[in-house]
């Protein structure tokens, strides 16, 4: 029913008030079939909050542009990470919809690549599971070295809030949040966050661009920090207002796989994500950041959470363009 709705929305605004534009789309289920709406439409979408790289791959659109980070990515910036410190076995903890079972399966194709094994996985249903214990119980059972947290939100932040309680990791079980934002670290607090390793390809405090872009906006409700998704919808808008300005507004309306192209043929930049580029498959290149979250005893103060410990050029952050699938890819 979310997906009905969702597309429901994106139709009424298409038709009704003439919008030209679809931008986030937090959800992976939703933004592929907004994805096909879109192309149906001939309008642009420039997907920001959806994970699933399968929006540049299988089922990648002319009229889509996947931004700010995707399964692959964080699959081999936190799995890489991981099997690389020794979490040789993994479980899963599954939430059963599309970006689940996308972030499971790129993860587990990192863990087997590398040697390591994937001793078994549960799905939890989403959305409306708060109660995470007895899927981590399952996890520790299996004797597996890392519990992989194929979740997002607040699903992620019950799941290691539950498992500081249940002391799950006290056996020496490590769990890896696979998509992990600021916001839920600031959630958590650092006294049950800290030590957790997680991919952003965006930290408000990264350099001082990002800190500049940070500054522009302005106080945020509750004093907030962007997260890399807000950060993704400023930077995929900010480049298709460029194509716009190049290619003329009456151009831009009558045909969104036209303005997608010409964002494609045109180099990106912007403080939040500097330099960068746009793959004829859709998928946004730019560098992505493996974090260690500080102890509280490391931060200096508020949203002061992260400690960089390797960068993953943009070349290498995210799935080779010939591997996808996509339909857009000339061999």
């Amino acid at each position: 029913w979310v997906i009905r709705i969702a597309c429901r929305h994106a139709a009424r605004w298409t038709i009704e008030y003439g919008i030209d534009v679809v931008v986030d789309v937090p959800t992976s289920s939703v933004a592929l079939a907004v994805s096909t709406l879109v192309r149906e439409r001939n309008k642009v979408f420039i997907n920001s909050g959806a994970a699933t790289s399968d929006l540049t791959g299988a089922a990648c659109s002319p009229n889509t542009i996947h931004w700010t980070y995707d399964t692959y990515n964080l699959a081999k910036g936190t799995g890489g990470a991981m099997v690389a410190a020794g979490g040789r076995t993994w479980f899963f903890i599954t939430a059963d919809y599309a970006f689940g079972h996308a972030l499971e399966r790129d993860t587990t194709a990192f863990v087997n690549a590398a040697g390591g094994r994937v001793l078994g996985s549960v799905r939890t249903p989403f959305p409306g599971t708060t109660d995470f214990s007895s899927f981590l119980q399952q996890g520790q059972r299996s004797r597996a070295n890392v519990i992989g947290l194929a979740n997002a939100g607040g699903d992620t932040i019950n799941s290691i809030k539950q498992a500081a309680e249940f002391r799950i990791t006290r056996g020496g079980t490590k769990i890896a949040g696979l998509l992990v934002f600021v916001t839920d670290v600031h959630s958590l607090g650092l006294e049950v966050a800290q030590g957790l390793v997680l991919t952003e390809t965006f930290y408000w405090d990264l350099n001082d661009r990002t800190r500049a872009f940070t500054r522009r906006l302005g106080a945020m409700p509750g004093n907030l920090r962007p997260s890399m998704v807000q950060a993704g919808c400023y930077s995929g808008i900010l480049h298709y207002l460029k194509a716009v300005g190049d290619m003329g507004v009456a151009a831009a309306k009558a045909s969104g796989a036209d303005a997608v192209n010409r964002m494609k043929a045109m180099p990106t930049s912007d403080d939040a994500f500097g330099e960068g580029t746009v793959r004829p498959d859709g998928r946004k290149i730019h560098p992505a950041y493996l974090f260690e979250v500080k102890t509280p005893a490391e931060s200096r103060g508020a949203w002061d959470y992260y400690k960089l410990i390797s960068t993953i050029p943009a070349n290498e952050a995210f799935r080779p363009i010939n591997e996808g699938g996509c339909a857009l890819v000339r061999s």
